[in-house]
């Protein structure tokens, strides 16, 4: 092989490794002088805390503004409990209303008013704690007075059949007792505890209030129970829930299906007056039987 042919092969060699190497040069790109957006040591710091990106900075701040809202939430459903408890003391005082009346409208808008206040805690997770400490307050005043530590006259009006202080110990103190589980346990995330406090308050409240004026006719199982009671709780409990549910859901705390929410909650509310209805006044209250079997119905028919 000649001198030239060698030549012409080596430069034909050359030629195939220089567009090769510059065919790979074209597919990396040169470095940018200009620095990234977010640094690195800054990217490990940002926490990620309920779904929304929150720098170290801020996030104390967030906390502290979090304790803030939910201290003046509760401060207010304190002053809301309080004036709602007074405004039907005096209306009872001044015989503007009967005192039995008087005790089943605070059974209903107590525990509706309580309910309705919960968005407006934050979103953090001890929101649900604080606002607990309002029944939880309510609670200790029922104990202290049943057990005649101390005498709150229109405290035992306003929540008592007969006016006995020990009657605080029974009825009143399940029903704050409920209201602090549902709080608790199911908060604003959960269709059951809505439900629960929802029959409890408006399905109860308003079936003795319409059995005491409408309930001629009497249930043959229980004759201490109308067909006007058990159909009217059945009824308001049912409506009074949908509204809750459609309160909370439009709010964004919580989906549902409406098309079989609706048979759903006429489920429950169907079970809750059944039970309501039974005669076993002396064997266990219906602030603890109402709402047990809401919730236990809830719970199998929404599963959360």
């Amino acid at each position: 092989m000649g001198y030239g042919a060698i030549v012409s092969r080596g430069a034909a060699t050359t030629a195939a490794t220089l567009s090769s190497a510059h065919y790979l040069c074209r597919g990396v790109t040169t470095p940018s002088s200009t620095p990234p957006l977010l640094p690195a040591a800054l990217s490990a710091r940002i926490l990620i805390q309920h779904g929304k990106l929150r720098r170290p900075g801020t996030a104390a701040a967030g906390v502290s503004g979090e304790l803030l809202q939910d201290a003046g939430a509760t401060a207010l459903v304190f002053g809301g409990a309080y004036g709602l408890v007074s405004t039907f003391d005096n209306l009872t005082r001044r015989n503007i209303i009967e005192q039995k009346l008087s005790r089943k409208l605070v059974h209903i808008f107590s525990g509706l008013l309580f309910l309705a206040s919960w968005p407006i805690f934050s979103i953090s997770t001890g929101a649900r704690y604080f606002a607990s400490l309002v029944p939880c307050v309510n609670c200790l005043r029922l104990v202290i007075n049943g057990l005649s530590l101390s005498t709150d006259e229109g405290l035992i009006k306003s929540v008592s059949r007969e006016g006995k202080p020990e009657e605080l110990l029974r009825g009143p103190l399940y029903y704050v007792l409920v209201l602090i589980l549902c709080a608790i346990v199911f908060w604003r995330d959960s269709p059951v505890g809505m439900i629960s406090l929802s029959m409890m308050c408006g399905g109860d409240g308003i079936a003795d209030i319409m059995g005491r004026r409408f309930g001629s006719t009497k249930i043959p199982y229980n004759p201490l129970k109308s067909w006007a009671g058990s159909i009217s709780m059945f009824l308001f409990g049912f409506l009074v829930s949908i509204s809750v549910l459609y309160y909370f859901s439009a709010l964004g705390y919580v989906e549902l299906d409406w098309m079989t929410t609706v048979g759903r909650v006429a489920l429950v509310s169907l079970v809750a007056s059944f039970v309501e209805s039974l005669p076993t006044n002396g064997i266990v209250d219906d602030n603890i039987s109402v709402p047990l079997a809401s919730m236990v119905t809830s719970f199998l028919v929404f599963g959360w």
